[in-house]
């Protein structure tokens, strides 16, 4: 299977020119890639899971400033990411995309949904996102390394991570990815205006979501897969927030048969 790594240069409206740095792997019907708050590295292994097992070709960008990659000043929200990865699969020229996004970029692949410009995608699937005002069901934020395991994972002691054991480099890089996604999903990570926006997304949708997922419980991704004309829900068993990481072979399954319905 043929990996490989690139940094594009994208002007986008209103943000100027953006460098994208992206995985590509596999081949196949395209796929979009959207890691969450904790980084690529949360999503690149699935998304090798799924190209190894499946005819896809997965495209798994940074969002500009984690990992230490650059950043334009101009680019702080959700939706200049969702506008960044529409300007990236013109500059691929890409067709029939299905856009996968975990957390915030669960949020980022709502907001590309409800762009009238995104032709280019036949689907979308949120799983465990983020973005929407959901009263009674905040999503939890401020949480201290412990309880982010706890809130995050159907299996805290298999999964969780110990940041006090990791190199002090490592150490840097989540405090710094961790002021990156401050920037962009701000200190509640909704926008009261999106669910307004989502009613009139016409395109396929699929909402997948951990049951046991404690930053954003089944309730919220009801309510999110609720605010979207046609999507289909559902609920993963003995899942967290990250399914791509607690149940990878399971989502992988739900994600192709996404893809691979009939239209």
């Amino acid at each position: 299977m043929k990996t490989t790594s690139d940094t594009v240069h994208l002007p986008v409206d209103g943000l100027g020119a953006v460098d994208v740095t992206l995985t590509d792997t596999g081949t196949g019907r395209p796929v979009l890639l959207l890691h969450g708050g904790g980084g690529p590295a949360t999503v690149l292994p699935w998304g090798d899971r799924l190209a190894g097992s499946r005819p896809a070709r997965v495209i798994t960008p940074i969002h500009p400033g984690f990992d230490g990659t650059t950043r334009p000043d101009a680019l702080t929200g959700v939706p200049h990411l969702a506008s960044l990865y529409i300007a990236l699969l013109e500059h691929l020229d890409l067709t029939g995309v299905t856009v996968v996004g975990n957390s915030i970029g669960g949020w980022i692949t709502a907001e590309m949904a409800t762009l009238a410009n995104s032709s280019r995608v036949s689907g979308f699937v949120i799983v465990d996102g983020v973005g929407l005002e959901v009263p009674g069901h905040p999503v939890a934020v401020g949480l201290s390394p412990a309880e982010l395991a706890q809130h995050a994972y159907y299996d805290p002691a298999r999964f969780g991570i110990d940041p006090t054991v990791l190199p002090p480099e490592r150490r840097a890089q989540m405090a710094a990815n961790g002021q990156v996604l401050a920037l962009y999903a701000g200190a509640t990570m909704t926008d009261p205006t999106l669910a307004e926006r989502l009613s009139a997304v016409s395109t396929p949708t699929a909402v997948i979501w951990g049951e046991a997922d404690r930053i954003a419980g089944p309730e919220y991704g009801k309510a999110l897969a609720h605010a979207i004309p046609g999507a289909q829900f559902e609920v993963l068993p003995k899942t967290g927030h990250l399914p791509q990481i607690e149940t990878p072979d399971l989502l992988v399954d739900r994600v192709w048969a996404f893809i691979t319905q009939p239209s």
